[in-house]
C-alpha cells in the first residue's frame, strides 16, 4: 500500500517534465492556468453551498426559540460569537455584577443608616453609592485598599462579601475560559491550509481521474490528516420526489487507506473516474453544461494544540478543466526540497487526454481487447478442427485400405489353386500392395 500512496499522491512530477505551458483558451471559458500571465475568468455564476473560503452558505429562518436554545448553550455561544460581541460581553458581566453588588451594599448601608451617621455599623467609610460601587469593585477584584471595610457587627454584609467572592470567581472562570476556547479555536488554522482554486481532469495510470491540489502553509504539520470529497447535486428520486441537494460520497481512497496523507509539500488528490464513480458517464460536453459542486474537506489535528481543524473549498463545474494537469511546484536543489508556491494554481494542457466518458472509453478498450482475442482464438479452433478433421481422414482411409488388402490376397490364393491344378506354363505374377502414405 505504501508504493501505491507514493505512486498516487506524487508531489514530484516527472511526467512531460519538458512540456511547454500550453496558452489555448479552453472551450468552457478558461485559459490553461497563470502560467505566462494568462489568468481564469468568470462567466457566469452559481449558488454555492460552500464557499471557496470555506463558510456555509446557508441561512436558517422561522427558527422557534432560537435565543432561548442559544442561551442554554451559553459557553458554545460565546466561543462562536465574533470577537466585538465577545468584548462586550466580557465587559458587561463585570460592569453589572460590580453596579449588582454595589446597589446591595448601598441598600445594607441605608438600612442600617450609615449614610447619616458619622459611625457606620456594616461598612466603614460607605456614605453613597459611589462608595459602595468602589467597595464592591475592590471586593470583587481583591484589590483591598483599606480605607472601606466591613464590621464584624454586620452578618448580612458579611454574607453578601463573601457571596460576591464567589460569584466572581464563576464569572472569571466563564470568561477567561470562553476567551481562551476562542483564541485556541483551530478554526484560523484553516488560514494556512490552501485548495486550488481549479480541479482538472486528465490521465493518470491509463485511467481518467479528477485531481485537485491542497497545500499546508507552515511548517508545523497536519496530524492525522485526511481529505473527504463529497457531489452536492440535485436529482429526483424514482417515486417522483425532488431532492434539492443530494450529497453523494466521492472516494478518495478511503478503503484503501489512500485518503490519508502526509502533508508537507502540496499533494495532488486524486479521484479515480471508475464504474462506481458517480462523473463515469459524464464526458467532456456533458460536464460543460452540468450543474453541480464537488465539497472537498481537509481534516487533521492542530500539532500545537491537537484539537481538530477542517478546511473546506469547493468546485463547480466551470471551475473544472478538462484535459489538464498541475505544474510541478517541488524541485530538488543541492540537499534540499523546495516548494514554489507561485506555482501552486497553474496548470498545462494535456491534448492527449480523451473527451469521451470514463464509461465510452473502457467500452472502446474493452472492444479493442475483445476483438484481438476473438481473432486469436478463432484461429486456434479452426487449426484444431482442420487437425481433428485429418485424423479422421486418416482412419477411413486405413480402414479401406485394410479391406483391399484382404481382397487381394483372396484372389492371389485362387489363382494360385487354379495355375497348379490346371499345369498352366504362364505364372502369374502377383500385383504389388502400396504402402497407405503412397496412396
Amino acid at each position: 500500500m505504501g508504493s501505491v500512496r507514493a505512486h498516487r499522491y506524487s508531489i514530484v512530477s516527472s511526467e512531460e517534465d519538458g512540456m511547454k505551458l500550453a496558452t489555448i483558451g479552453m472551450p468552457n471559458g478558461y485559459g490553461n492556468g497563470n502560467a505566462g500571465g494568462n489568468k481564469h475568468t468568470h462567466h457566469q455564476t452559481q449558488s454555492r453551498f460552500v464557499n471557496k473560503n470555506g463558510h456555509c452558505n446557508v441561512q436558517f429562518i422561522n427558527m422557534s426559540e432560537k435565543g432561548q436554545r442559544y442561551l442554554a448553550d451559553i459557553f458554545t455561544t460565546c466561543v462562536d460569537i465574533r470577537w466585538r460581541w465577545m468584548l462586550v460581553i466580557f465587559c458587561l458581566s463585570f460592569l453589572l455584577s460590580w453596579l449588582l453588588f454595589g446597589f446591595v451594599f448601598w441598600l445594607v448601608a441605608l438600612s442600617y443608616g450609615d449614610l447619616d451617621n458619622e459611625e457606620q455599623i456594616c461598612v466603614s467609610n460607605v456614605d453613597s453609592f459611589t462608595a459602595a460601587f468602589l467597595f464592591s469593585v475592590e471586593t470583587q477584584t481583591t484589590i483591598g485598599y483599606g480605607y472601606r471595610y466591613i464590621t464584624e457587627d454586620c452578618p448580612i454584609a458579611v454574607f453578601m462579601v463573601v457571596f460576591q467572592s464567589i460569584v466572581g470567581c464563576i464569572i472569571d472562570a466563564f470568561i477567561i475560559g470562553a476567551v481562551m476556547a476562542k483564541m485556541a479555536k483551530p478554526k484560523k488554522r484553516n488560514e494556512t491550509l490552501v485548495f486550488s482554486h481549479y480541479a482538472t481532469i486528465a490521465m493518470r495510470d491509463s485511467k481518467l481521474c479528477l485531481m485537485w491540489r491542497v497545500g499546508n502553509l507552515r511548517k508545523s504539520h497536519l496530524v492525522e490528516a485526511h481529505v473527504r470529497a463529497q457531489l452536492l447535486k440535485s436529482r429526483t428520486t424514482a417515486e417522483g420526489e425532488y431532492i434539492p441537494l443530494d450529497q453523494i460520497d466521492i472516494d478518495v481512497g478511503f478503503d484503501t487507506g489512500i485518503d490519508r496523507i502526509f502533508l508537507v509539500s502540496p499533494i495532488t488528490i486524486i479521484h479515480e473516474i471508475d464504474e462506481d464513480s458517480p462523473f463515469y458517464d459524464m464526458s467532456r460536453q456533458e460536464l460543460q453544461s452540468s450543474e453541480f459542486e464537488i465539497v472537498v474537506i481537509l481534516e487533521g489535528m492542530v500539532e500545537a494544540t491537537a484539537m481538530t481543524t477542517q478546511c473546506r473549498s469547493s468546485y463547480i463545474a466551470s471551475e473544472i478543466l478538462w484535459g489538464h494537469r498541475f505544474e510541478p511546484v517541488l524541485s530538488v536543489e543541492k540537499n534540499d526540497y523546495t516548494v514554489d508556491y507561485s506555482k501552486f494554481e497553474n496548470t498545462y494542457e494535456v491534448p492527449s487526454t480523451p473527451q469521451c466518458s470514463a464509461r465510452e472509453l473502457a467500452e472502446k478498450k474493452y472492444i479493442m481487447s475483445a476483438s484481438n482475442s476473438f481473432c486469436y482464438e478463432n484461429e486456434i479452433a479452426l487449426m484444431d478442427k482442420e487437425d481433428m478433421d485429418d485424423e479422421e481422414e486418416h482412419e477411413e482411409v486405413k480402414n479401406d485400405l485394410f479391406g483391399k488388402n484382404v481382397v487381394f490376397e483372396g484372389a492371389n490364393t485362387e489363382l494360385v489353386s487354379e495355375t497348379a491344378s490346371s499345369q498352366e506354363t504362364v505364372v502369374l505374377e502377383p500385383r504389388p500392395l502400396r504402402r497407405e502414405s503412397e496412396i
